[in-house]
């Protein structure tokens, strides 16, 4: 099975190979500029044509902004626009382009109905001071080490790595990976190195290919499963919330930037946004490994993971949830085991958004009309069930697995989800995108639906 990943690992530069990569980056910032405002000039051109009531056929002709296109016209007019152009790699502008010309795709789609989710804006000016170093490379030499403490870049020339690349330098060995790209990027106060590679990954068969898990994420714990076990919320943006007040209290009293009046920021100022940038960036890195060893955990050992199609978008409009939701990494989760299922040979079931776990008995099927946020324990008034309400959601979750099975293989309709609790419907179950040849949907039985469902779960 071939599935195409990431390899990222930070960089040790020296004073000069910093230099090299600012520059590098710098140049995808003035092409991006440079494109985007011939772009703009054009368009703003024919806005203003249009208001003198000339017709479409005479207006001033349009500017493509596709990939080739753009480089087409970089590459006419960079000997006057960068006369320095030959002192970094062609990678760099190609770098801005792409950005740009993705930008305004996705700009255009948004504007048309073609593109789903919130609206995209229409690009902006990249400011020097205000966008993140970075640079991709596609062509020429980019290799790792025989060493494997050090990597090969074009025009960068040899770079040290600060941890070993062992894992992606034994698939280049044996002829298991190939990388297609490499990424240099700024993040958190210190340089990485990103590869995309292609890799040729063995199958794979979890621990306990016969079992289902059904996982219940909330802001108490973590995760609940359905097997009873409980993962802890570490809260780590909560932990050192003190520290980044304080960091934050000590950059606002320093000289900052102003663009109005032009003035650059002050040393200390920089070198205090340097230390609140550090803390940020550690507690997403403890998140990022946290939910990793999670997801890598489940998916290696359980065939079936059910988990819920929660609107975390919606769940983050919340004020006073907000950074609770945002500090667990419920998307992140889901996000992982899609993909990690799918390598371990293990398949992920989506559980409907208007799904009522928390309010259906996982005993005998009885949906209850309401459940207030403070019941941290469900009781069930038919059949007497005491359980925690996470606990019984996690439950009802991998209860679906079997529905699932029972609909077959072909897709089967649903009815659409409303935002009505109803004694009876039927809700959809649908197996992530990736974790099968298509996606398949199927029928439970008559359940409830429910319209508190993202805050239940996040109290």
């Amino acid at each position: 099975m071939k599935t195409v990943q990431a390899y990222r690992f930070a960089l040790d530069l020296t004073t000069a190979q910093e230099r090299d990569v600012y520059a590098h980056a710098g140049a995808a910032r003035v092409a991006r500029n440079w494109a985007l405002a011939r772009v703009k000039a054009v368009m703003d051109q024919r806005a203003a044509e249009r208001t003198y009531g000339v017709p479409d056929e005479l207006l001033t002709p349009t500017v493509s902004w596709t990939l080739p296109a753009l480089r087409r016209a970089w590459n006419a007019a960079k000997p006057e626009v960068a006369p320095w152009w030959s002192e970094v790699s062609k990678e760099a502008f190609n770098t801005g382009l792409d950005a740009l010309a993705r930008g305004l795709k996705s700009w255009a789609d948004s504007r048309t109905g073609k593109r789903a989710g919130r609206p995209v804006g229409f690009p902006r000016f990249a400011a020097r001071r205000r966008t993140t170093p970075s640079v991709r490379f596609t062509t020429g030499a980019i290799r790792v080490e025989a060493d494997r403490m050090h990597v090969v870049l074009p025009r960068l020339g040899r770079l040290k790595l600060h941890e070993s690349a062992r894992k992606l330098a034994r698939r280049l060995e044996v002829g298991t990976a190939r990388i297609m790209s490499a990424t240099v990027r700024r993040d958190g106060g210190r340089w990485h190195v990103s590869f995309t590679v292609e890799v040729e990954r063995t199958a794979r068969t979890p621990v306990r290919p016969g079992t289902v898990v059904g996982v219940d994420v909330g802001i108490r714990h973590l995760a609940v499963l359905s097997t009873g076990e409980l993962v802890d919320n570490p809260r780590h943006l909560a932990a050192v919330q003190t520290r980044l007040r304080q960091l934050g209290r000590a950059l606002s009293r320093k000289i900052g930037p102003d663009r109005r009046a032009g003035r650059r920021a002050s040393k200390r100022w920089e070198r205090a946004a340097g230390r609140l940038g550090r803390a940020h960036a550690r507690v997403a890195n403890l998140r990022r490994d946290g939910l990793h060893k999670l997801t890598t955990r489940i998916a290696a050992t359980v065939g079936t993971v059910v988990v819920e199609d929660l609107n975390v978008t919606g769940m983050l409009a919340n004020r006073k949830l907000a950074r609770h939701v945002a500090d667990a990494g419920f998307a992140e989760i889901r996000r992982q085991l899609a993909y990690k299922t799918l390598w371990n040979g293990g398949r992920l079931l989506i559980a409907d958004r208007w799904y009522p776990s928390s309010k259906t008995c996982s005993g005998c099927g009885t949906v209850k009309t309401k459940l207030a946020l403070s019941e941290r324990e469900y009781v069930c008034q038919a059949c007497g069930l005491v359980i925690d309400r996470d606990h019984n959601a996690a439950a009802n979750l991998a209860a679906l697995a079997a529905e699932f099975d029972t609909a077959g293989s072909g897709p089967v309709a649903a009815r659409g989800a409303d935002q009505k609790t109803r004694v009876r419907g039927r809700v959809a179950v649908k197996r992530e995108p990736g974790t099968a040849s298509a996606a398949q949907t199927g029928t439970v039985p008559p359940q409830g639906r429910t319209t508190d469902r993202e805050l239940t779960k996040a109290h």
